[in-house]
């Protein structure tokens, strides 16, 4: 039986706006993604079953299947299938690199299954991507996706480097989240699109970029607003990994002292402080407001690109969707 969609609202007004073609693309997407989880041994299906059980927005997938439209059929599925497994797989690397206890309020594979089960799953999630464009994509998705990996990768060896840096600039951190969120999003359209003759790229290419950066910077924010229970990690999280973002960066401005503090003394109680340190500035509006011009972005994108009404209303939901997520 297909597993049902997890994308959650207000991504769903997309679904229920689209019909049953959208809707039973997605549920094509889950019934693959909970197949290719078995048939590798108890061990790495049981963590791989379970990396998938934690559910996610699946919002990657969703802008496959909706740049592909009614007619994108199984390669379609295949090609959103592969971007949310190269997704799977850089979560539970991450989780690895950082140490991280839970992913979504649930224990990652690191600290149930240890490191290596954790590398060998997130390999595993890696290549079966790669196999499902194989089994039903051409030449042109291999190499979009292969890209948008080699960025993933360059974003994550940025992000250690700049670790622990309570200086770095507005700048470095948002080439890293186009390297490490964007070029994903960026990916996800073009997959969707490729081989359909229009001349669409560019335009598709810009929209899924700018939703990538609002989607990254309002995530900063939730990071230092919370709570634990909608976030499903501390609040903090990434000022305790080492990892600095924008809120911190705007807030630097008005509360100098936050650019001297040493990270690798912070505990969740610390972390928990510097948040409400960041919240008393004006920076987790002005990220917002940031996210905000990034979707303006994405529309206006979408108002140049060769796409039916349809195509471009629901592509708007999307956009729109980023937002009300974290209103």
């Amino acid at each position: 039986m297909p597993r049902p969609s997890t994308v959650p609202p207000p991504i769903t007004s997309v679904l229920e706006a689209a019909g049953t073609w959208l809707s039973a693309g997605m549920a094509a997407v889950e019934h693959r993604l909970g197949e290719i989880t078995v048939g590798h041994g108890p061990a790495l299906a049981g963590d791989a079953g379970a990396t998938l059980a934690a559910g996610g927005k699946r919002l990657r997938p969703l802008l496959v299947l909706l740049c592909a439209g009614p007619a994108g059929g199984d390669r379609a599925a295949r090609a959103a299938t592969a971007v949310e497994l190269v997704h799977m797989a850089t979560l539970v690397h991450d989780d690895v690199i950082d140490g991280a206890p839970l992913r979504r309020g649930r224990p990652t594979v690191a600290a149930r299954s240890g490191r290596e089960r954790a590398v060998a799953t997130g390999d595993l999630l890696f290549s079966r991507a790669f196999a499902e464009l194989g089994a039903g994509g051409g030449t042109r998705q291999v190499e979009l996706l292969s890209s948008a990996s080699v960025a993933l990768a360059l974003g994550e060896l940025a992000q250690r480097r700049d670790a622990y840096d309570t200086g770095i600039s507005l700048e470095r951190y948002l080439e890293r989240c186009g390297l490490k969120t964007a070029r994903l999003f960026e990916c996800a359209c073009l997959l969707g699109r490729v081989d359909d003759g229009t001349p669409t790229e560019p335009q598709l290419a810009a929209f899924g970029r700018h939703i990538g950066l609002a989607f990254q910077l309002l995530d900063d924010v939730l990071d230092v607003t919370g709570p634990a229970e909608r976030t499903g990690k501390a609040r903090g999280t990434d000022l305790l990994d080492g990892t600095v973002t924008l809120p911190l960066i705007l807030a630097r401005e008005a509360d100098p002292g936050l650019g001297e503090l040493d990270l690798r003394e912070l505990d969740a109680a610390g972390a928990a402080s510097i948040c409400d340190r960041i919240a008393a500035t004006d920076a987790l509006e002005r990220v917002r407001a940031l996210a905000g011009e990034h979707v303006a972005g994405a529309k206006r994108a979408l108002t140049q690109a060769a796409l039916s009404r349809e195509e471009r209303a629901l592509l708007g939901l999307v956009a729109d969707g980023v937002v009300e997520r974290y209103a």
